[in-house]
């Protein structure tokens, strides 16, 4: 398997231009105009049928969801909140998708659970959430139109859309993505084989909590599945093929592999600091012992007085930072755009199980 991307053809994303999604600042604009809007009024079934339209925002907000999906929901049985879980298509859907099970974070888990405790609320829903379809999208126009936005922008598959371009420039993998999103296509067959539902959904988490506040210091991050463990006296190397079928590799103490409970088939985070990546500049593959070797695309670079960032566009599923002192930069001489070399050995990886 060859440990390079630059053989792979990068896809463009429906909506991942500024015309066709919102990003993450303007969804939250919306996201907190639509919460606002539930709470205006002084009557209090208006505000019932407000805070259900708001859960229907919050669900295709955070997961995805299409519109039909949402309304065929019985949030009473279909959301499991001990796992945070959220089941679609169990009812209620003409389609010949299978239902699907979408992780969701702690924090909307609990904002609907405490929606529920009302029990007023809880009789109006009857089971569904049930609301005409246009009315929903009436609503959401509104409340796109009322932040300044198109209204299209505010449709549920333009937010649809714009989660998807959200979660992938936070780096989940785009194979996560698209079943996440429950897309159906054939190019994704063999991710599939090898990532079960239950690994989709500890990516998905991991990535919910990030996102809700919970931050790593480490900017590169791949998850995969151990495929070999070649184990020595005192250390062992192991192998992880990615979601995006890359191959990393890393060095640990054989204590460290006792530890972690590490065996072939562990499904692995590794990460790696920025100031470890290398960048260099050639037509041909480097020679050198680093065993992590990818081919890139420069897609941004942020200068400042001591050191300058570079992001790396390796593939659709992974985006590699590295960080140079301001005088390599200067010796680099990368522009955004450059084809580069992404370099980083064995020992720079760091596993995590959690």
């Amino acid at each position: 398997m060859n440990k390079s991307s630059s053989s792979k053809k990068q896809s463009v994303w429906p909506g991942q231009t500024d015309s066709r999604s919102l990003d993450t600042i303007q969804i939250n604009r919306l996201e907190q105009s639509f919460r606002e809007w539930a709470l205006e009024s002084s009557r209090a079934n208006i505000r019932l049928s407000r805070k259900r339209i708001l859960l229907i925002f919050l669900l295709i907000r955070y997961t995805g969801a299409r519109l039909n999906e949402v309304l065929a929901l019985n949030p009473l049985e279909d959301i499991d909140h001990a796992k945070q879980l959220v089941v679609f298509g169990k009812r209620g859907l003409k389609t010949e998708r299978q239902a699907r099970q979408m992780q969701i974070s702690e924090k909307l888990s609990s904002e609907i659970q405490e929606a529920l405790t009302d029990g007023v609320f809880r009789q109006s829903l009857d089971n569904s959430f049930d609301v005409d379809p246009g009315h929903v999208r009436r609503k959401f126009y509104e409340r796109a139109v009322a932040c300044g936005f198109p209204k299209e922008l505010g449709a549920p598959d333009a937010i649809r859309k714009s989660r998807a371009v959200e979660l992938m420039q936070s780096n989940m993998p785009l194979s996560v993505v698209q079943k996440v999103l429950g897309h159906l296509s054939p190019k994704l067959t063999a991710s599939y084989t090898s990532f079960s539902d239950k690994d989709t959904q500890q990516i998905t988490k991991f990535f919910l909590e990030k996102e809700a506040g919970r931050k790593t210091s480490a900017r590169n991050i791949f998850f995969g599945k151990i495929c070999s463990i070649q184990k020595g006296d005192i250390q062992s190397k192991i192998e992880l093929i990615t979601i995006g079928d890359n191959l990393i590799s890393t060095v640990i103490t054989n204590d460290s592999l006792a530890r972690l409970g590490l065996k072939t088939g562990t499904m692995i985070k590794a990460e790696v600091k920025a100031p470890w990546v290398i960048l260099q500049k050639k037509d041909e593959e480097p020679e050198c012992s680093a065993e992590n070797i990818f081919h890139g695309t420069v897609s941004r670079i942020t200068e400042g007085k001591v050191t300058t960032e570079y992001v790396v566009r390796v593939s659709d599923e992974i985006e590699l930072c590295s960080i140079v002192t301001s005088q390599s930069n200067r010796q680099l001489d990368l522009k955004e755009n450059d084809t580069v070399w992404a370099i980083f050995n064995s020992f720079s990886v760091v596993l995590h199980t959690d």
